[in-house]
């Protein structure tokens, strides 16, 4: 009896060994490669926006198109913080109080207001200067991507260990800078 729950035993490990573990070292294999894709794709869209200053709908979708490649889905949130200057008065009605010195505000726009910049509703071609999403030299710049989907390369490694791991993002990478230049022409 014991001889064949062995046989039985070795059986499942081979199998193991054979099947499910090589599997799931490709799948982890792609996550990584995933990784580097979504590493790659949002160092190089922010920094084309924090170099030329501004963004365009044709920059965003092919930025988007680069993600899509890894066959993943996508959370994309970019936030936009344009730094303003307000000088500061002893009696903000008399400009004569002026105090000689300026506070730092920084007013934030989010994924929903550069969205309706750069898709409104009217019919104006993607190429139009009227939807440039404009930044100013100073301003900081953010775009943070999390995976939605659960990669092969996590499940393959919850059915293995026997854990979950739910909600958690298999890739995320938040990346950023303060906007360097204004080139618009």
């Amino acid at each position: 009896m014991s001889n064949s729950v062995s046989k039985w035993f070795a059986a499942f490990l081979a199998l193991l060994l054979l099947y499910l573990v090589p599997a799931g070292e490709m799948a982890r294999r792609q996550d990584d490669l995933s990784r580097l894709v979504v590493y790659q794709s949002v160092t190089k869209f922010v920094d084309s926006v924090r170099t030329k200053g501004y963004i365009t709908p044709i920059m965003y979708n092919d930025f988007l198109q680069e993600l899509a490649a890894t066959g993943n889905m996508y959370s994309v949130e970019m936030e936009h913080h344009h730094k303003k200057y307000h000088p500061e008065y002893g009696d903000p009605s008399d400009p004569d109080t002026f105090l000689n010195r300026y506070s730092v505000v920084y007013d934030a726009y989010y994924q929903d207001d550069v969205m309706r910049y750069l898709f409104p509703d009217s019919h104006v071609a993607k190429e139009d200067d009227s939807r440039r999403y404009r930044l100013t030299a100073g301003d900081h710049f953010q775009v943070s991507v999390r995976s939605l989907n659960r990669t092969p390369g996590l499940l393959i490694f919850d059915a293995l260990t026997g854990s979950n791991s739910g909600g958690k993002a298999a890739i995320a990478f938040p990346y950023g800078g303060l906007v360097l230049n204004e080139d618009y022409e």
